[in-house]
């Protein structure tokens, strides 16, 4: 049932996207800037109003975060390339179908897929769409990460698991990201305050708009410290720092995300993110991460938000962190025992 309205959905946010391709495609290497002469309401207390449903699984339809090499500097797809991505969505939307008709439960369903759209990722800078490379701290720091999705790796204690696995928290900017299932963001404002409840690890962002001072930077925490100001009447803009290390900021849940869940963050890291409402119905979300001491330069993302104020937001009961932790640890040291190596 979730699937058919997440696909009845996703065919409506494709209608309000190709007026934006369309002049795009004139050059597949422009993304056009979001458009802010839209003037929202206001809230009692005289702030834009952003507050509704934004579940962004409606760009979960096989858009990756990192750009195939191969589509060098072009933020869209060619007409060939993108009748290419529907077929494919088209047939992982059957699995569904495909396993009930066997009899079976996979991952068809637990996995949500959504209509096809012609971006070729979701990075927008630098300008091939790719993470930028490690600096020479970033590369140590991330050979330190451990997570279930690293091939080999011994389990000993639950430091050898991410945030994710124990969960605890995807993290930032992962939790911004859609990812294979669990999309559903909702913002709540009250005066001087906007508050973002995502609904994978059921987590909320509080973010003070009322100009109060930011937390010391020894206090850190998973989501990190957020403050956030209006501009152009339109705008939140949101800066995030004292982010507490042990997240991967990008994750394989992220379809062309690093394939094992390590790419770290340094107390230096910072997140600037800018939502812009350009209707009643569409935001652009825009991402800054800065991290000097892990990559050689910032990079940027671009994401176009969809209202749906029915979308129903699950119950993120997440077990695994009670149990898989000490299964895991248990067939880990018995492979080492016997002089097997490790199944994961």
């Amino acid at each position: 049932m979730r699937l058919t309205t997440l696909l009845a959905a996703s065919v409506l946010a494709s209608g309000a996207l190709p007026a934006i391709a369309q002049d795009a495609l004139q050059d597949l290497t422009v993304l056009p800037p979001a458009q802010n002469g839209y003037k929202p309401t206001k809230t009692e207390w005289g702030e834009p109003d952003i507050s509704g449903g934004w579940p962004i699984d409606h760009l979960n339809g096989r858009t990756p975060l990192m750009r195939d090499p191969k589509d060098g500097n072009r933020i869209y797809l060619t007409d060939e390339e993108f009748a290419e991505r529907t077929e494919q969505v088209a047939i992982l939307a059957k699995r569904y179908e495909s396993e009930d008709s066997q009899g079976k439960m996979g991952i068809g369903h637990w996995a949500e897929v959504a209509a096809a759209n012609r971006r070729t990722s979701w990075i927008t800078s630098p300008s091939d769409g790719r993470l930028p490379p490690y600096a020479e701290e970033g590369k140590r720091l991330s050979g330190q990460m451990r997570s279930t999705w690293r091939r080999g790796q011994a389990f000993d204690w639950p430091t050898d698991f991410d945030s994710w696995d124990r969960c605890i928290s995807r993290g930032l900017p992962a939790s911004m990201f859609p990812v294979m299932y669990n999309n559903g963001i909702r913002i709540f404002q009250s005066p001087g305050v906007v508050a973002i409840q995502l609904e994978m690890v059921h987590e909320t962002r509080i973010i003070p708009t009322d100009g109060s001072p930011s937390l010391p930077r020894q206090i850190d925490m998973w989501l990190g410290e957020s403050r956030g100001h209006w501009e152009d009447g339109n705008t939140l803009v949101v800066e995030t720092t004292n982010f507490k290390p042990g997240p991967s900021i990008t994750n394989i849940g992220t379809t062309g995300s690093p394939p094992e869940n390590d790419t770290p963050l340094s107390p230096q890291a910072r997140l600037v993110e800018r939502f812009t409402m350009t209707g009643p119905d569409s935001i652009v979300y825009d991402m800054t991460w800065t991290d000097p001491v892990v990559f050689t330069a910032p990079w940027s993302a671009r994401l176009d938000w969809v209202r749906d104020d029915d979308f129903s937001i699950f119950e993120y009961a997440c077990t695994e962190g009670n149990e898989q932790i000490r299964n895991y640890i248990n067939v880990s040291r018995q492979e080492r025992a016997q002089g097997m190596e490790s199944s994961q």
